[in-house]
């Protein structure tokens, strides 16, 4: 009797060890299985030229624009939808073509509010058939807040872009390019990462005009 139990004892342990390996195995190929699965999104190997482009701006991601991060893999950015002045429906798509400097910004946020001149000046000396800020203001309340902030500060060169949904910040937030106010993204003619910052920056700088210059082709 007592020999059966003790070969019934190392049975079962044998069965719980062989569970837990195979639920270890299971874990494991979760984890590596999410890690892949992160490593791999947004890797469209159509933004791959973003990333070389990255590369040869980087050594001017300094000074003022020091804090921008050059993108290190192919990321296409989401195609974030907001309105226009009129509420007309549009989405980063519709830019197509033309290298962008998107912007989040909100009246609540008051590095935004100083860094608004800045990217107005950007506007100014670069914008064109070939670069445009796009501004996207998030301010959830009061639409008209934002234009008449924008009027008081004598911005004359941006288009006034919405998003009073702040869609548009989650969008980016779930892919890592978002935490915070404001937030700016440096993206190609086909949609494409071509860097990003978290927090202001001097727009209207030698350097942001250096940085962004060099991505257009005319450093």
């Amino acid at each position: 009797m007592t020999g059966s139990t003790s070969s019934f004892a190392k049975k079962r342990l044998a069965m719980v060890l062989a569970g837990g390996i195979a639920g270890l195995a299971v874990g494991l190929a979760g984890v590596y299985g999410i890690a892949t699965l992160t490593r791999n999104a947004g890797g469209d190997p159509a933004c791959r030229p973003a990333v070389e482009l990255a590369r040869k701006i980087a050594p001017f991601a300094r000074g003022e624009v020091a804090a921008v991060n050059v993108a290190k893999s192919p990321l296409k950015v989401p195609d974030l939808a907001f309105t226009d002045a009129n509420g007309k429906p549009l989405s980063l798509a519709d830019f197509r073509g033309r290298t962008l400097l998107v912007n989040l910004w909100a009246t609540w946020c008051v590095p935004c509010r100083k860094e608004m001149p800045t990217l107005d000046a950007l506007e100014r000396e670069l914008g064109g058939k070939d670069f445009q800020v796009v501004a996207i203001n998030i301010d959830t309340r009061d639409p008209d807040k934002a234009k008449a902030f924008l009027k008081d500060i004598g911005i004359t060169k941006l288009t006034y872009y919405a998003d009073p949904s702040a869609k548009t910040f989650q969008d980016l937030k779930a892919v890592g390019r978002a935490f915070g106010m404001p937030t700016t993204l440096l993206v190609d003619p086909h949609g494409c990462e071509i860097g990003s910052i978290a927090g202001p920056a001097e727009w209207a700088s030698k350097d942001a005009l250096k940085l962004i210059g060099t991505a257009l082709g005319k450093g």
